[in-house]
């Protein structure tokens, strides 16, 4: 039986897939360490390198073992999930030597500041402040204990944790609102904002009761047919209540 002649493409896809082959061995060789893919997907030789740098963290296991009063009122506080080196630094040579080691102890407001300046992009109920108007130049400690910062009194505006949603109301129409207005809020929520949270309107109706061309409110207020405007979508489907003219 004769054999036909290989196909041209056949051949010069061949020469493509060896010369492929020959180039990935060469860079592998060069680029890929020895010890790669001998314990996993990774370098094995990295094991032993970082086994061998030294031991700067202690755990806050460590703390705790001395500090139990100090461990016991951060558990309970909203700073329960900081770690004690998160502020006071590495602590492994105090560990071993508590004497000569002490840790760091920030006394400025620095240290607060780098989660509790006011960001926009950080989660709303989120404690933050204005640093040039939150009593500037005043420690933070002088009000707020670090491991238990419950605030010496309860907040009395919903601004002290939502800054950003304030921010935005207070340059549109409904700035002169209260936030009770639309959100009932229980005064535990101020107390344990997670365990009691503020309710929210859920129908088109709520807002029917200034915006409906039969409310009774000031002239000013704008009005629309609460019975075809916007069909049956909720009105916050197209105006955001913090900014409602910020929407169309």
């Amino acid at each position: 039986m004769r054999v036909g002649k290989i196909p041209g493409q056949v051949v010069r896809l061949a020469i493509v897939l060896i010369a492929s082959l020959v180039v990935l061995l060469l860079v592998r060789a060069r680029f890929v360490p020895e010890s790669f893919g001998e314990t996993g997907h990774y370098r094995a030789d990295v094991v032993p390198a970082i086994a061998a740098q030294p031991i700067r963290y202690a755990g806050m296991q460590a703390c705790a073992e001395c500090h139990d009063d100090v461990a016991e009122v951060k558990a309970s506080s909203y700073h329960r999930g900081l770690t004690c080196e998160g502020c006071h630094g590495a602590a492994a040579d105090h560990v071993e030597d508590p004497v000569e080691a002490t840790p760091a102890v920030p006394s400025g407001r620095e240290s607060c500041l780098r989660c509790h300046e006011y960001l926009g992009a950080r989660p709303t109920g989120f404690p933050q402040i204005i640093e040039t108007i939150h009593n500037p130049m005043e420690p933070c400690a002088g009000c707020h204990d670090p491991h238990e910062p419950t605030p010496p009194a309860v907040p009395g505006e919903c601004s002290a944790c939502h800054r950003a949603i304030a921010s935005t109301k207070s340059v549109s129409h409904h700035w002169s609102l209260d936030c009770e207005t639309c959100h009932l809020t229980p005064q535990k929520h101020r107390e344990n904002p997670r365990a009691h949270l503020p309710e929210k309107p859920v129908a088109r109706e709520f807002c029917g009761r200034c915006h409906d061309r039969a409310a009774e409110s000031a002239a000013t207020v704008p009005r629309v047919d609460m019975a075809d405007h916007g069909g049956r979508y909720p009105c916050w489907q197209c105006h955001y209540p913090h900014d409602p003219e910020g929407h169309s």
